[in-house]
């Protein structure tokens, strides 16, 4: 079934039991590449089962770094992180991380339905192929993000917003309760990102949560249940219209930024240096 074409509409408050249960919780987390000062410090943070959370910040402010330390692919200096309640190392396979699409060799000659399917991969085990059950799912996943009809396509051939999908498919087939993804809807027209908002909608709607880092304001000041403005530290969390304000802002960009959060018609973001106003369409 295809994806429709349409703008995702605020999220309706969620059911009081979600709040009480936790995908994600970074504690105190410290880390960075080994001779440099922390790209993060003592970050604290929590994602809810079922909810969609906006991680925003500038560059440099630490986002990939944290999807990264919070996997174990980059070892922190100081603090943990756990997924449903446990450690990270003893849940991971109900976890996706979907890096940025800069990130991918899309030049490597591999399908999409085989992209897809490498989210059936759960740890070491002899080569034996994928099975049935794998083929199945990663297809269905496909159907689910309206990709089904490339499944034999080389990957790289399909457009941006295409391969954002097919990353998250793989996430899908894979199983995963809690995903990361980053940057998601960098480079996309405001078409293609209301239709992945509107497929991560459904995936939050089922039970799954989703934390994204993105510089899209209107994005998560309207499609977010909750945001967390990130500069090295924690400058802020809890809901958009209490945290995209513009003391907030102009404390985690480091510049001085004007935003009403979930306008009736417009965002507006001015930037003093320059003097001049942007006006972004909010989708309703």
């Amino acid at each position: 079934m295809a994806l429709e074409s349409r703008h995702v509409p605020d999220r309706a408050p969620l059911a009081e039991h979600h709040h009480a249960d936790t995908a994600l919780e970074v504690r105190h987390l410290t880390a960075g590449h080994p001779g440099m000062p922390p790209a993060i410090d003592d970050v604290s943070l929590r994602v809810p089962v079922g909810e969609i959370v906006g991680l925003i910040g500038p560059n440099g402010a630490g986002k990939s770094t944290l999807f990264k330390a919070s996997l174990g692919l980059i070892h922190p200096a100081r603090g943990e992180v756990l997924a449903f309640g446990r450690p990270v190392r003893d849940s991971r396979a109900e976890i996706a991380y979907m890096p940025q699409v800069e990130e991918v060799d899309w030049e490597f000659p591999v399908s999409v339905l085989d992209v897809v399917m490498m989210g059936r991969y759960q740890g070491p085990r002899p080569f034996l192929g994928w099975s049935r059950a794998d083929r199945a799912a990663a297809l269905a996943a496909l159907g689910r993000v309206g990709l089904a009809p490339y499944a034999g396509r080389q990957a790289g051939q399909l457009s941006g917003g295409q391969r954002r999908r097919i990353l998250i498919a793989r996430s899908i087939a894979r199983g995963a309760r809690l995903l990361l993804l980053d940057e998601p809807f960098a480079g996309l027209d405001a078409a293609v990102q209301h239709d992945l908002l509107a497929l991560m909608d459904d995936l939050a709607s089922e039970g799954r949560s989703i934390l994204i880092a993105t510089h899209d304001l209107s994005c998560v000041a309207n499609s977010c249940d909750q945001a967390i403005c990130l500069n090295r530290r924690v400058v802020a969390a809890g809901q958009p219209k209490n945290v995209l304000t513009e003391a907030i802002l102009t404390a985690t960009f480091e510049r001085h930024l004007l935003a009403i959060p979930q306008a009736m018609d417009i965002v507006r973001i001015a930037d003093d240096e320059h003097l001049e106003t942007h006006e972004q369409q909010v989708p309703r």
